[in-house]
């Protein structure tokens, strides 16, 4: 069990207090429809008036209230007995009531984009499922995305506890969501997710200041950019000369300007040139061999009969290495601005018709080489349920010519920043264990990765004190075609050195995922296997509680 005392001394719980509103403020972690931890107390903690009496209370059978003073900074905490695992029940502090309250295990998911990667995503490969499930027992409370660059923040900004239902289940973690699932189907007890992620987040950004101290150059990275006004004018800039790239890009492209433009269907494009579309030589300056960055316009007849163009289609276009916008008959179906989220258009019903139908796609490359991914759906999907592939020839004309984009700063990666915003504000938060799905981003300065992940879980045990909190960390999944030797084998050393890190803590274990892994995409789809590998694991592990 967590000290309180611990707790309560710990100036980073509750910085920037205020007394001026005589009400008891929580913080948005303890909030209605939240799960605490079964067999611990339930503890409680915020703002008041200096010197005020905060009195709390739940309505379990025999409870007895608790009543403590505000300090004089206005922090209060206490401490209420265990909930048994179930309800719902109410807690009320002062003049606020806390409704819907469970009690069962409550589990920190935490890491990059794996971990924050949605349910949504991966409907592909369980749509049936996931519709047919919910379970009020399941909650998830997403910890918003935020940076802090001058110390750990008291609170995250506002959130709130979400059931297993839709349509909120579509944005839980879907890791989370599935080993939540195989927990509370294993125990019968509720099981709270507490989801702070980022996608491309390096492990340094999880990590307090103290705690690297080894590594002096993360913490000056740190300190290049805490002054709020230098970020700002980076970001300034930043936006500028994107507007400007983006301002020449349209002004340039042949297929945007006046007259006939390239995604009407009525187009003559007989002369267009013919490409392979999952080949990469129509990205290329046939010259030497250089990308071609700028826009690139493909386009495909397609001959629909009259049953396929009742109703609404679905377009599939796997994934692009660069941003895509794409029309059906010259009407837009949807765009994505980057690599890795599948592209799945909606074709409203009437857009297609008997005959001939011209399916075209801009894509635009702003740096490295402008392709489709292999291996992924490329396809027509009809209301009637028959399909049309899309793979082979496509017309092919490039727009605009440009050099490459602009770079951009992303001040998440930056160390310390998300601890201090995302971690520290759950200093108060009892936890069943933690899991950690992280990596990817490390995979360039690997050798040092264990060092910093076990000095992670032991600074994260002390915030949280909790120094036996069991660390469940999932090794990375399989991933670069077989031919990228020297990819894959840096992979491979940084699983080594995630196992290397559980071997040498404590109550932290190595959770397999290599064989879930899928060459051409570094969010693989199977993240039910994985969540009830995370399972098994926690129930090894979990301590009998009431």
């Amino acid at each position: 069990m967590k000290s309180i005392a611990y707790i309560f001394s710990a100036a980073t719980l509750l910085l920037g207090a205020s007394g001026a509103d005589a009400r008891v403020s929580l913080p948005q972690v303890l909030s209605d429809g939240m799960v605490v931890q079964r067999g611990e107390p339930v503890r409680l903690w915020g703002t008041a008036d200096p010197g005020e009496s905060v009195t709390a209370k739940s309505d379990a059978r025999k409870a007895k209230a608790v009543t403590v003073t505000a300090d004089s900074a206005g922090r209060w905490m206490l401490e209420l007995p265990a909930l048994k695992a179930g309800g719902p029940y109410s807690i009320t502090i002062n003049d606020i009531t806390l409704k819907d309250v469970l009690s069962g295990d409550v589990f920190l998911c935490s890491g990059q984009s794996n971990m924050e990667l949605p349910v949504r995503r991966v409907t592909d490969m369980f749509a049936d499922e996931i519709a047919a499930y919910s379970n009020p027992q399941i909650r998830e409370y997403k910890v918003p995305q935020t940076t802090a660059f001058h110390g750990p923040l008291s609170d995250t900004p506002a959130s709130a506890w979400r059931e297993c239902a839709q349509p909120d289940v579509m944005a839980f973690s879907a890791l989370g969501y599935f080993f939540a699932k195989a927990l509370n189907e294993a125990t019968g007890v509720p099981v709270g997710i507490v989801n702070a992620s980022w996608g491309g987040t390096p492990v340094e950004a999880w990590m307090n200041e103290e705690s690297l101290a080894p590594w002096p150059a993360d913490i000056a990275k740190k300190k290049v950019y805490e002054d709020d006004g230098y970020r700002e004018r980076i970001k300034r800039l930043e936006g500028e000369n994107y507007a400007r790239w983006n301002g020449v890009l349209f002004a340039s492209d042949p297929g945007r300007q006046g007259g006939m433009q390239w995604c009407d269907p009525a187009l003559d494009d007989s002369d267009w040139p013919e490409v392979d579309l999952l080949e990469s030589a129509w990205g290329q300056n046939p010259a030497n061999g250089s990308n071609l960055n700028g826009s690139h316009w493909l386009r495909r007849h397609v001959s629909v009969s009259a049953g396929q163009a009742a109703g609404a289609a679905t377009l599939r276009l796997g994934c692009f290495e660069g941003a895509d916008s794409a029309f059906v008959n010259g009407t837009f179906v949807g765009t994505v601005g980057y690599q890795y989220p599948p592209r799945i258009y909606t074709v409203p019903a009437g857009v297609l018709h008997e005959g001939d139908n011209v399916v075209t796609v801009r894509c635009i490359s702003g740096g490295g080489r402008p392709q489709f991914v292999l291996d992924k759906p490329y396809k027509l999907i009809y209301a009637d349920g028959s399909e049309t592939s899309l793979e082979g020839l496509w017309k092919h004309r490039t727009g605009a010519q440009m050099p490459a984009g602009p770079g951009m700063m992303f001040f998440q990666y930056t160390p310390v920043v998300l601890h201090d915003a995302m971690i520290a504000p759950l200093q108060g938060v009892n936890f069943a264990g933690a899991v950690w799905y992280q990596g990817e981003s490390n995979v360039g300065n690997r050798r040092e990765y264990a060092a910093k992940l076990k000095t992670m879980m032991a600074e994260w045990r002390t915030l949280l004190g909790d120094d036996m909190l069991p660390f469940y960390v999932v090794e990375l999944a399989d991933f670069l075609h077989k031919s990228d030797t020297g990819g894959r084998n840096a992979w491979a050393e940084m699983r080594r050195m995630q196992a290397k890190a559980t071997e040498e803590t404590p109550r932290a274990t190595l959770i397999r995922n290599s064989d879930l892994g899928e060459w051409n995409d570094i969010h693989p789809l199977d993240k039910k296997t994985l969540g009830k590998r995370v399972a098994d694991a926690v129930l090894t592990t979990l301590p009998a509680k009431k």
